[in-house]
């Protein structure tokens, strides 16, 4: 776990457990004088934990709102469940990071029939968790906050094997996707970034190996993020030691998402028979 993980991990546990500090003498976990609950308790994360816990998961498409530590301020995400997935079979957990992240719509997350369903259909039976980027950067703290706490309760509570879990996004989605197989690695075992451009240069211009493999796949026509800059990212973290497919995709610019799907199965079979094995 290097330093900026570490970090963030501390960041994540400091302000799940503050909420759980209560400033007023008179309340003392939820109760007052009397020993009788308040109206004024505030969140925390056994809160979260019990709230996710409670949601009606059936198999397929689930629209979630959680509401965090903090009160009012909600994580909003699309959770895929496999059909047989059970403590006995335990299924893969994909995380899907969608484009745009600064749009503020509020059913960015919900975007999943276009690429990551069929991308992933027939290939890999797991849960996909879909969540809304709230009009942040995938990598700013709220986000990793989020991302943070939704794979905390997903393994926890979920029937997810721990040994296959990756994840994966488009455009804005794959440089957030670049971020966590960096700063995250002990999170995911692969990263499938589409349509990206992130440089994996640290602030001192020092570059180092990413230490789970990625997937890298490229429109060869994208004009937003100009391959050749993406194929120079991608060869700079391959000499610092990093394993990385680099796939372009010919004919493709950057606003053809659902022409990926075809490549993404490909990068299906990739994380089965390569990374799962």
């Amino acid at each position: 776990m290097n330093k900026i993980e570490t970090y963030i991990i501390f960041i994540l546990i400091f302000i799940l457990n503050s909420s759980c500090n209560n400033p007023n003498p008179n309340f003392v976990d939820g109760l007052n004088n009397n020993g009788e609950e308040t109206e004024n308790s505030p969140r925390t994360a056994d809160d979260v934990r019990t709230d996710f816990q409670n949601f009606d998961f059936t198999p397929g498409i689930n629209d979630v709102s959680l509401e965090s530590t903090t009160e009012g301020l909600f994580w909003d995400f699309r959770i895929i469940v496999p059909e047989d997935a059970t403590n006995q079979n335990k299924k893969p957990l994909i995380f899907n990071l969608h484009g745009g992240a600064q749009n503020i719509s509020p059913n960015s997350h919900k975007s999943t029939d276009c690429l990551i369903t069929p991308g992933l259909d027939g290939i890999v039976d797991a849960f996909i968790i879909s969540p809304n980027s709230q009009g942040k950067l995938w990598y700013d703290q709220f986000n990793q906050i989020q991302i943070l706490a939704l794979f905390d309760l997903a393994t926890n509570y979920l029937p997810i094997d721990l040994n296959k879990t990756a994840i994966t996004g488009y455009s804005d989605g794959g440089n957030g996707s670049w971020f966590y197989a960096q700063y995250f690695s002990s999170m995911f075992s692969a990263a499938i970034p589409m349509a990206t451009s992130y440089n994996t240069a640290k602030s001192n211009g020092n570059i180092e190996k990413i230490l789970i493999p990625l997937y890298v796949i490229h429109g060869q026509d994208d004009l937003l993020f100009p391959v050749v800059t993406t194929q120079g990212f991608v060869d700079e973290s391959i000499a610092a030691g990093s394993d990385i497919q680099f796939i372009i995709a010919p004919g493709l610019d950057h606003y053809q998402v659902c022409d990926y799907t075809p490549y993404l199965r490909e990068a299906a079979q990739w994380l089965v028979s390569y990374v799962w094995n």
